[in-house]
């Protein structure tokens, strides 16, 4: 499978009160390491810079163990492989319930539980060939949505259901992040984790300009904004199975946009709503769909 999609985190934030307290902002600190299977940094002008850089990275490391399915030993992997998972984090319940909540709205559009067609679609394509409609009919067949059951003392579903939150939990940890940023005291924050959330304003004053990748540019302020592209990331080198499934045919997303980019009050929902959108046939359906969330807006939908 091939990833063609930027994926990193830059976090830049600057100390509350030292732009008017006429103290010397301390020298940038940077972070680098490895976050979200990427390359990652964080930036901070504080004077404890190192230290709170050091707790940010601890929590993003804390929810990977929650979310990746790259780790075999995380919340998410032991529940696609056992069916069920008791006693699951709190963060695991919000996020799946912000996911629900997306699923109902889309009419079906955004589903967790496309990870068995995602397997399915990598699988074959490192073959060299791609999945037989018999193939794709029989992994949307293991149980979709209505097969999860949520229960704060337990997670459970259908045998052979497998979830996936590629499409939300990046969102959902850059929300998690700045929560933690903004407890230390910190404004003027923007984070990137493939997804951006802003809180407050540049430190010189002003929205931050985010630049888009389908040209154009979307001024954040207290804001999150996500942008998804049918073909940002594919299954074979040569760009024709995009990563975004439709749950309704088990085929890549039809070829109308070339990427589309949502503003909301969190990350987590702007995340979850671009990826959605990206199934919707027209402009108005997307904003039809954007329009059942308070805050949310379409900034930018372009055509493939």
């Amino acid at each position: 499978m091939t990833l063609n999609r930027r994926r990193f985190l830059t976090i830049s934030a600057a100390a509350i009160g030292l732009a008017t307290s006429g103290a010397r902002a301390a020298p940038a600190y940077v972070w680098a390491g490895v976050a979200l299977g990427a390359r990652a940094s964080i930036r901070l002008d504080h004077p404890e810079a190192k230290a709170i850089a050091a707790r940010a990275s601890a929590e993003i490391s804390r929810l990977e163990g929650i979310f990746s399915l790259y780790r075999a030993d995380s919340d998410l992997s032991r529940l696609n492989a056992e069916a069920a998972l008791a006693s699951p984090p709190a963060e695991l319940l919000e996020c799946l319930t912000l996911a629900g909540t997306v699923h109902r709205a889309s009419g079906g559009a955004f589903d967790a539980t496309v990870q068995p067609l995602w397997a399915l679609w990598a699988e074959r394509v490192s073959a060299g060939s791609r999945p037989t409609a018999a193939e794709l009919a029989a992994a949307r067949a293991t149980g979709g949505w209505d097969g999860l059951r949520l229960d704060m003392d337990k997670i459970a579903m259908a045998p052979g259901m497998g979830l996936t939150l590629n499409g939300i939990a990046q969102g959902y940890i850059a929300d998690r992040v700045a929560a933690l940023l903004e407890a230390e005291g910190l404004t003027d924050i923007l984070i990137d984790t493939g997804e951006h959330r802003a809180l407050g304003q540049m430190p010189g004053g002003g929205a931050w300009p985010v630049k888009l990748a389908q040209g154009g540019s979307v001024a954040l302020r207290d804001r999150a904004l996500a942008t998804s592209a049918p073909l940002g990331t594919v299954f074979d080198g040569e760009g024709r199975f995009g990563h975004i499934l439709d749950p309704r045919t088990g085929e890549p997303a039809a070829p109308v946009w070339r990427a589309v980019s949502i503003t909301a009050p969190s990350a987590a929902l702007a995340d979850a709503l671009s990826t959605a959108a990206c199934l919707m046939p027209d402009r108005a359906a997307i904003d039809s769909l954007v329009a059942r969330f308070r805050g949310a807006a379409c900034e930018s939908a372009a055509l493939a």
